[in-house]
């Protein structure tokens, strides 16, 4: 039986994807009519999870026109959410891509301002919904009012109601892993950038992770690496898993898809290799398609079955 997974967006957006046949500076150009999903890490986490048929339920904080378009997208794809109202305007990231050439423009805002009392209320939030929820994945960038031990006092929160928490953020991250988490995931250049230094790969990422490890910062530690794959380390394990070859269409969503691949994965009861398979399976998948879709169920099945095994490093 699949447990239940939470996740918990502080900083969510409504994702446009627009195409134009060229990328032409102060000429206006032309799209076309814009595809509009609910996004935000945690979000982008509980629509892959949704789509591989698990159960999950997606906390977020928004506010403003934005917001109820973005509540109303999570309720069109059977996303079951649910929101902490905020007073400002949540935020809009627009991507466009060059059809002659592929290549794709990507505009990230940052975000509306907590204010105290809405940051303290989503933290309740969590903690009201914490019973049942083996896995409780935190992810995505924080907004400004949030303060530096958010994602800690998540953590803490989690622990003291005995779930384990998965930290996907670049954002105040060294707070909550002095706090102590489940699992950690982050890419290798946000990993180098908490770290103060170029760690490598893969073996000085899996050193890295393994210091994390071993300092009792989280019992999971998971580096990604785009098409080189993903370092996964644990107390007993220390493996590469090597991605499929796919030809990209869109990268959007990728790191959040083998977030909600790699947690589905361990709430199914799965061990920890095959869930950084299938987690890799999963990010290839959201490759497959355009913009800011995720991924397809059928693609990440046919995926997980060619896939090379991992191996020791």
């Amino acid at each position: 039986m699949t447990e239940r997974l939470l996740t918990l967006t502080p900083n969510p957006a409504l994702d446009v994807w627009l195409t134009t046949p060229r990328f032409t500076p102060g000429a206006k150009l032309r799209t076309s009519h814009p595809r509009i999903d609910p996004g935000g890490g945690g979000i982008n986490v509980s629509r892959v999870v949704r789509r591989l048929g698990g159960e999950t339920c997606a906390l977020y904080a928004a506010g403003g026109r934005t917001g109820d378009a973005l509540a109303e997208a999570l309720g069109r794809e059977d996303v079951h959410a649910e929101r902490c109202r905020i007073k400002a305007e949540t935020r809009e990231n627009i991507s466009v891509r060059e059809t002659g050439t592929g290549k794709v423009l990507r505009f990230v805002t940052p975000g509306p301002e907590l204010g105290a009392e809405e940051r303290d209320a989503l933290l309740d939030l969590l903690s009201r919904n914490i019973a049942g929820s083996s896995l409780v994945i935190g992810s995505g960038s924080l907004p400004g009012g949030a303060g530096d031990r958010f994602w800690a006092e998540a953590a803490l929160r989690c622990c003291q109601s005995g779930a384990r928490f998965v930290l996907d953020s670049h954002d105040a991250v060294v707070p909550a892993l002095e706090e102590g988490v489940f699992c950690f995931r982050e890419n290798r250049d946000a990993i180098e950038k908490i770290a103060g230094r170029d760690i490598g790969w893969p073996h000085g990422a899996a050193d890295w992770a393994e210091e994390q490890v071993e300092a009792g910062k989280a019992e999971l530690v998971v580096v990604t690496e785009g098409d080189k794959g993903a370092v996964l380390v644990s107390r007993d394990m220390r493996i590469l898993q090597p991605p499929p070859k796919v030809t990209p269409e869109s990268e959007v969503g990728a790191g959040d898809s083998f977030v909600g691949g790699f947690c589905l994965a361990l709430a199914q009861g799965r061990g920890q290799d095959e869930a950084l398979r299938h987690a890799v399976a999963t990010a290839a998948a959201t490759l497959l398609t355009e913009g800011t879709e995720l991924c397809r169920k059928e693609d990440v099945e046919r995926l997980v079955s060619g896939m090379d095994a991992a191996r020791n490093i």
